[in-house]
Parts: C-alpha cells; structure tokens; sequence
C-alpha cells in the first residue's frame, strides 16, 4: 500500500506560513528545514516544492527501507540521514548547521512498514515478531518478551497501551512461553485475544498490546521528549515546529512542551520576584490542534487519531 502522508497541506502550511509578511515568506524559500521523519517521503516532497533552488531540506529516518526510497528522489537541496530524530542536534551541528527555519516531526508509522508482515508491526498479517523501526540494530519484540519478566511486561503493555487487562495478557505470555519462545504476529494476537474478555467495538483485542510492544521497543517516547528541545534549540527566531501525532501518549508530552515553552519560567518559591524578571518564553503557540477533515478521513481512514501542534520560536 501507498503510503499517504496525514494532514499534509495543514503541516506544510504551518512550516511556511508567518505573520510578518510576504518578505519572510520568500526568505523561507531558501531557507534550511527538517523533516525529522522522512517514512515515505509525502511531507519532505512537499516542502521542497515550497523551497526556492537555494533552499535546502535534511530528512532523518532510522528506517533502512525509507532511506532506500528517499534515494529515488533526485534533488540536491534534499540530504537523507540514516538515524533516529534523537540525535538531530547532533546530526545537523555535524553538518556545519546551526540555525533551521522549521522542523516537522510526523510520528505515525507508515503503511509499507504496517502492511508488511515482514516487519512485524501488525496483527492482521502473520510475521516475525519484530516491530523494529530500525532492522540494522537493537531488540525485536521476540526477544524482549523472552526475557522479560511478567511484572515488566505487565507495566508496558498498561502504560504504553492503557491496556485494562495487562496483568493478563502478561500472565498468558509469561504461561506461553514455556512451551518455548512467542515469535509469529500471529502467536501473539492469538494470545491476547484469549486474555482480553471485552474490547470496544470494531478495534482488535491485540491492538493495544501492539502498539505497547511497539513503542517501547523503539522507545518512541524516551526519543520524542529528547527531541522537541533540540528542535526548538535548533529553530531561527520564527522558525517553526510543527508535530502529527497519533495517540494521547505521544500527544500529551508534545502538548505539555509547547504549553511550557510558551510560558514564562517558574516563579521562584518565598523569593520576591517581579513576573517581568521571569524568564521570557522561547515560543508562542499557533493557531489550536488541528486533525483531519471530513474528505481526508473517508480517503485515509489512518488520519482519524492524527493531531497537528504548531509552535513558533520567539527570539
């Protein structure tokens, strides 16, 4: 399946868009932007249609099969990086940047690696137990559960799934497992949906221990708080962030970062200080979330948990 990107035209918009004036807009055309999660490529097409010749793009995926596909776009201004966003300030001061005029950040997982049994993200196809986002390194899901103990594994799957029967999806794994190691898609959905008495109507018993297992083997979160401050330290006075993501967790942190970037510091307890000796915030919020429209969700039904956040660097 054909990878669509999410609330596309609202994030490219969001990149470009100012309110001072048609003489920034045009500076942005050759400006430096980062999209810190290349997936397929839909948003990094985008923007480098709003990009002028001068302008250049630098797209990060720890995915080898998306940077395979990034090769096949052929424009010089684009520059691909082999790595999780984790290390974007690292990667971009690397590469002599200093300053970017925008970042995006879309946290959903793209349809070739769901519809690929391959890679393990999906109960609707048997596979390999993997679920890793970069195959070239670190853990499958397979062996974490291996060695896990029950308490581990109750604890992920509850918080990072908000999965209510965890204690027994864990105790089914952990009773599985004897019988020699859970390595198929299919071994596992199969035990989930024994453990789970009740689900809501239409979701698959195993979509929220999927989705815990996948998130931790990645450690998508750990990597999403390491990356928004980077982003914002990165950003030109202006510059904007702009982030997609698709479950409260992910939501939540990107939520409370921009509201407290948008804040002024913490009043110092039983210290007589002035609001006006607090320090200044480093961003304003744009605009208020923003998710798919009635046309996108009946042609891409994925889009239906997505939120866009859009902040903005103050100088």
């Amino acid at each position: 399946m054909t990878h669509v990107p999410v609330l596309a035209q609202e994030s490219i918009d969001a990149l470009f868009d100012s309110a001072r004036g048609d003489q920034v807009r045009e500076e942005l055309r050759d400006a430096i932007f980062v999209d810190a999660t290349f997936g397929r490529g839909g948003h990094t097409r985008l923007i480098l249609e709003r990009l002028s010749p001068r302008g250049r793009l630098i797209a990060f995926d720890r995915d080898v099969a998306a940077i395979e596909e990034g090769r096949s776009i052929h424009d010089a201004r684009l520059e691909l990086i082999h790595a999780r966003f984790g290390r974007l300030r690292e990667e971009l001061e690397a590469r002599g940047v200093n300053e970017v005029s925008g970042v995006l950040i879309d946290l959903g997982v793209s349809s070739p690696q769901l519809d690929d049994p391959e890679r393990g993200f999906s109960f609707r196809g048997d596979g390999p137990l993997d679920m890793r986002m970069d195959t070239t390194s670190g853990e499958t899901v397979a062996q974490w559960l291996d060695r896990a103990d029950e308490g581990d594994i109750r604890e992920v799957i509850k918080s990072h799934g908000e999965e209510r029967f965890a204690k027994q999806i864990a105790a089914a794994i952990v009773a599985a497992r004897q019988g020699g190691p859970i390595t198929r898609t299919g071994q596992l959905a199969d035990l989930v949906g024994a453990a789970v008495r009740t689900r809501e109507p239409g979701q698959n018993p195993a979509t929220r221990t999927f989705q815990a297992l996948r998130i931790h083997v990645n450690q998508e979160l750990e990597e999403l708080s390491l990356v928004l401050p980077q982003a914002v330290a990165m950003l030109a006075p202006g510059g904007r962030l702009a982030v997609i993501s698709f479950h409260s967790l992910e939501d939540r942190i990107v939520k409370r970062f921009m509201r407290d970037e948008s804040s002024p510091g913490a009043m110092p307890e039983r210290l007589p200080v002035r609001a006006s000796e607090l320090a200044p915030p480093r961003m304003r919020l744009v605009g208020k979330a923003v998710r798919a429209g009635v046309g996108e969700l009946r042609a891409n039904p994925r889009s239906r948990s997505a939120t866009l956040r859009v902040a903005e660097r103050l100088a």
